[in-house]
């Protein structure tokens, strides 16, 4: 395995900004690369911002300042000069696959022979990403979560053509990142799949969701009535944190999958007539709800609501079994612990495991009736989940 002394981080937006952040606290020479000046100096400016508040805290240990660690990191513009030196590339670029292979080939190109090059992409395949760049063996994915320093979660992406040797070094490196909220979970990913492990077990709740939301706006319910269905039990409810990660982020996510997985995965069409009357959500201060007076309207509108009674957390919970299954099933984690863990540390809530180690014949009940309910046979219970097979998946 190859020691790593020198990262650089390309794309200095929030991402990669954190990205880098994490790696001087690490104690790695840093170099920071992005298309602008402005965007490298802008990206700068956050982490040292970042990185004196840690400092004002006693954050960063003792007898280092953020100071040391700025004097670690170069800013450049020009990525075939600032990866000769590199020994593992991190790239967190716009989603856009063309610019992604672009970026790999460069940096293979003209970086050092044993350079790796980790992409942080959320859906795309890593063996796609590397496929032309003529050491498609040193590409794999290191998948962070928002934000970097916060969340423990770090997804590593073996692809098809990745090599041990590179994923061991990813896997390593990604450990030595530190993490304010406890210890770094790194989850390797065996088998590049759409959405690799967490927003993968998450991603069909969306289909549920999209037609609670239809069913309710057909109904003529408040949307403060589903959110009120949650009970508490979620830090938002369906409605809220839609608006929250934008209506425009959620047909853009729905539709890869509806192109990778199923067509079950069709948004739905209140949220695509809301974007189409350009209302994002938070980000435009209408959505599901008016967010011009902030989010304590909102929560009161949703205490005083009448619940609905057409969303329901255990179905939500049934489908991540579902597919957390079948996430076993195609070997892209080899133990359902895994799969619980980065949920757990990508997501900040547990993963279905648990809970479906008792359920889950109730869990295929339940979604055999969903399925029939909504005409969605993406619900329907795998083998692997009906027969509680996969409770000897463990590791």
């Amino acid at each position: 395995m190859s020691e790593v002394k020198n990262v650089l981080v390309l794309g200095a937006g929030q991402m990669g900004s954190g990205i880098a952040q994490v790696s001087l606290m690490a104690g790695y020479n840093v170099s920071l690369v992005d298309i602008k000046q402005e965007f490298v100096d802008k990206g700068a400016s956050g982490i040292e911002k970042g990185l004196k508040k840690l400092e004002s805290k006693g954050k960063l240990g003792e007898g280092v300042t953020a100071d040391n660690l700025m004097a670690k990191l170069t800013k450049s513009i020009s990525l075939e000069d600032a990866v000769k030196s590199a020994d593992i590339v991190i790239e967190a670029v716009v989603e856009r696959m063309d610019i992604k292979k672009q970026v790999c080939k460069t940096v293979m190109d003209n970086g050092p022979d044993h350079v790796i090059f980790a992409s942080n992409t959320s859906t795309m395949s890593i063996t796609e990403i590397g496929k032309d760049s003529g050491a498609p063996e040193r590409v794999c994915g290191m998948h962070f979560f928002n934000p970097v320093a916060l969340m423990r979660c770090i997804e590593v992406i073996r692809s098809d053509d990745t090599s041990d040797e590179t994923f061991e070094t990813a896997m390593a490196v990604a450990e030595t990142l530190p993490c304010l909220r406890g210890a770094r979970y790194i989850a390797p990913v065996l088998k590049e799949g759409p959405g690799f492990i967490v927003n993968r077990m998450n991603a069909p709740v969306n289909i549920y969701i999209g037609w609670v939301f239809d069913t309710a706006k057909e109904k003529g319910l408040d949307w403060a009535q589903i959110d009120a269905d949650a009970g508490g039990k979620m830090p938002m409810g369906p409605c809220e944190l839609a608006d929250y990660v934008g209506l425009d982020t959620m047909i853009h996510t729905m539709n890869y999958y509806k192109e990778t997985l199923s067509e079950d995965f069709e948004p739905p069409q209140v949220v695509k007539d809301m974007v189409e009357n350009g209302n994002l959500g938070a980000k435009t201060e209408q959505g599901f709800y008016d967010w011009s007076q902030g989010r304590e309207g909102i929560k009161a509108k949703v205490k005083a609501a009448e619940p609905a009674g057409l969303f329901n957390l255990e179905k939500s919970m049934a489908i991540m079994l579902n597919e957390g299954c079948r996430i076993l099933d195609e070997g892209i984690a080899s133990g359902y612990k895994i799969i619980d863990d980065a949920n757990m540390a990508g997501m900040n809530s547990p993963g279905p495991f648990g809970w479906g180690k008792k359920n889950f014949e109730k869990a295929a009940q339940i979604l055999e009736e969903l399925a029939d309910e909504t005409g969605k046979d993406y619900f329907r219970p795998i083998e692997l989940m009906k027969s509680g097979g996969f409770k000897k998946m463990r590791k």
